[in-house]
């Protein structure tokens, strides 16, 4: 089969064209003939900095996909041949990744695709949905009425983010840079845009909340947003980050005084570790999330489908920064 791999650790280049063998599937899992593969800010760190494969390169990366069951193990009871399925899995060097025709998935990780979304829209959920989800249900847990900051709405997790916290009811708020970005957020059902280039988005959420603060703010950025983003939250209010960031001390002391909750949201983890128990709650998080893009609930935005030989360039776009929505690899 055709696959894209990482023949080292470095720049867009690394990923190469190959020839390799195709998967056979265990007695628990699917062979599945991939039709998209979604591009994450993850696996550029992964090319990058090469974490998880240090002695199995070449290997395929990229832990996003969607397609359809080409044939399946002896044991498997959930799918049979001709399903069509999507799923976080591998690419994290548990096993190959999704930049390839052809991959194997434990029957208990994939989900059934959402009815309404082509394969190539697909393939662009499931991290960002189970990000979002994890972060705004598990670890902070977002009530109805509540007021709700996004960082980087217009981004993958952001934009999925705002739809989720309005579907719970929430009123949300989100920065992003310049009008276009801020359109596409309040089509979205965010009520203030915050361009953070040109304006506070502490002040701002401050005026949105008339100076309360935001119950919840979830964080996707980090750095120095995380740190100034404890003044925008209310007293006793809760923050989700995704980045590890260590803060000053006057920034740490103001979040002590307001008594914020933090949760750290790393949805990689389960599969990094090897938790079969939490891989099978985040395929549950995939299954209800099915429901809501059939029922229009959500949506995914596709800013850029770029062919398999291509995924060098699909890195070079999403480590640039400014994509609306995500970026998939078409797998023909």
């Amino acid at each position: 089969m055709k696959a894209m791999l990482m023949t080292a650790p470095g720049g867009p280049e690394v990923l190469q064209a190959a020839d390799v063998p195709t998967p056979k599937p265990g007695p628990n899992e699917l062979l599945v003939r991939l039709s998209a593969a979604g591009i994450n800010p993850l696996d550029t760190k992964v090319r990058k900095l090469n974490m998880f494969y240090p002695k199995d390169l070449p290997s395929v990366i990229g832990c996003d996909g969607a397609g359809t069951v080409e044939s399946v193990g002896s044991a498997v009871r959930r799918f049979k041949a001709g399903d069509e399925v999507y799923f976080f899995n591998n690419g994290l060097g548990s096993g190959p990744g999704n930049y390839a025709e052809y991959t194997v998935v434990h029957e208990e990780y994939a989900a059934r695709k959402p009815a309404k979304l082509s394969m190539i829209e697909a393939a662009a959920v499931p991290l960002v949905l189970i990000t979002a989800w994890e972060a705004l249900v598990d670890r902070v847990g977002v009530k109805e009425g509540e007021t709700v900051l996004v960082h980087a709405g217009a981004g993958g997790v952001g934009h999925v983010a705002i739809q989720l916290a309005r579907h719970l009811g929430a009123h949300v708020a989100t920065t992003v840079s310049g009008a276009d970005k801020a359109r596409f957020v309040e089509g979205l059902g965010a009520e203030r845009a915050i361009d953070y280039k040109n304006q506070d988005f502490v002040e701002h959420t401050l005026a949105w909340t008339n100076g309360k603060g935001a119950d919840v703010v979830f964080d996707t950025v980090g750095g120095a947003v995380f740190c100034q983003s404890f003044g925008a939250v209310r007293l006793y209010g809760r923050l989700a980050t995704l980045l590890s960031t260590a803060c000053e001390l006057p920034a740490i002391n103001k979040a002590r005084l307001r008594n914020i909750i933090v949760g750290y949201v790393q949805m990689t983890a389960p599969l990094f570790l090897g938790n079969h128990e939490l891989r099978c709650a985040q395929t549950r998080i995939l299954e209800r999330g099915a429901l809501l893009f059939d029922e229009g609930k959500l949506r995914i935005e596709v800013a850029e489908v770029l062919a398999l030989d291509d995924a060098a360039a699909a890195h070079k776009h999403v480590e640039e920064g400014h994509t609306t929505g995500k970026v998939v690899l078409k797998i023909d």
